[in-house]
């Protein structure tokens, strides 16, 4: 088993935890390296504190799983099977204190769980994996490195297919394709295209709307490579734009930029949130930066930590987020400029390295 066990186990000994249920399909492949959408089968990890862990998995999974999992004890339900039934026959005898993932497992499985078991608590097991999950192992920056190298490559001949005239729903389509044939394992989220008036909208949704001459343009996408994520926001100019676009689109860039300068061992997440807030304040558009600075990214394209002003947890060498400040002015104009950062022992590495100056694109 590899380090990411000895912690697990060392973790489960600290709390006093006798067995844990691993059942959200990316804690599978975190710990196992078997990837699986199981859909509504059951799909889970008994780790008791003594003992090997079992990979419970739907029958038709069952050959995959044992060609690539870490997990060598492996056991299979079939369709017409109570997976409940063969759970139980894979859970310690005693184990009186039983850690499940309750941000993940429904009120129908917990239900199915005690039935199953003679657990006299339930304790969660989400803060352990987190714990483990926010600092990155070398492994886990070399495959987030390449999410980033091909999204970037999808942007850049992404931009160059744009054309005024055609529809944010055309760029997407465009967009997703070419993460496929560029040999990503597809988005890591929704791909946004957003023009004009509609970029003044952070989670707007792409349309119909066509893109026009002297707008701005705004692309938001990630993608997976081996499991990780990239997530990466840049902010296009479509022919010439007036002023009030320029000045926004500079300040966000300020932002962004004074927020990673910001970014070392000892600071909080608080602070960085602080800084880039401070910078869009000063020049008039604090009302308009209405989200916070960023968010985690591993094996979810939002995970911990929360980058926002009121968390003050301290950076520490191996955590891995987005730095991704944005101005919205309603039916005027949106900017986001978006980078995934790692924080170093003294200080941070960018991730990220398409160019951020506004640049004009379309033909």
């Amino acid at each position: 088993m590899n380090d990411k066990w000895n912690k697990l186990h060392s973790a489960m000994e600290q709390s006093g935890i006798d067995v844990m249920l691993i059942t959200d399909p990316k804690h599978v492949y975190y710990l196992t390296g078997f990837a699986c959408d199981p859909h509504e089968r059951f799909l889970g990890i008994v780790v008791p504190q003594q003992g090997e862990p079992t990979l419970i998995v739907p029958v038709l999974d069952g050959d995959k799983a044992a060609a690539v999992s870490v997990v060598q004890q492996i056991a299979t339900h079939t369709d017409t099977d109570n997976p409940y039934d063969i759970l139980k026959q894979h859970l310690p005898q005693q184990a009186a204190r039983f850690a499940i993932e309750k941000g993940h497992m429904s009120v129908q499985r917990y239900e199915a769980l005690t039935s199953a078991t003679a657990a006299k608590s339930f304790v969660d097991a989400g803060p352990i994996l987190q714990a483990m999950r926010v600092i990155k192992s070398e492994e886990e920056v070399v495959r987030m490195k390449e999410a980033v190298r091909l999204v970037e490559a999808v942007l850049l001949e992404g931009v160059s297919r744009v054309k005024v005239g055609m529809s944010e729903i055309e760029m997407v389509a465009e967009l997703e394709y070419l993460m496929k044939k560029l040999g990503s394992d597809g988005p890591s989220f929704s791909t946004m295209v957003l023009a004009g008036e509609n970029a003044a909208l952070p989670h707007g949704v792409p349309g119909s709307r066509k893109i026009k001459e002297g707008e701005l343009l705004l692309f938001d996408m990630g993608v997976y490579a081996n499991g990780y994520a990239s997530d990466i926001t840049r902010t296009f100019a479509v022919g010439e734009v007036n002023d009030t676009c320029k000045e926004i689109y500079n300040t966000v860039l300020a932002a962004n930029m004074a927020a990673i300068e910001a970014v070392k061992p000892g600071v909080t997440f608080g602070s960085l949130d602080r800084t880039a807030r401070k910078v869009i304040a000063d020049k008039g558009y604090g009302d308009y930066f209405t989200h916070r600075l960023g968010h985690g990214l591993g094996i979810d394209v939002h995970e911990y930590p929360s980058v926002h002003e009121r968390n003050e947890d301290v950076l520490e060498p191996g955590m891995l987020f987005t730095i991704e400040p944005g101005i919205y002015v309603p039916k005027v104009a949106g900017v986001r400029i978006e980078d995934d950062v790692i924080v170093t022992a003294d200080g941070v590495e960018v991730l990220t390295s398409y160019p951020k100056e506004l640049t004009i694109i379309g033909g």
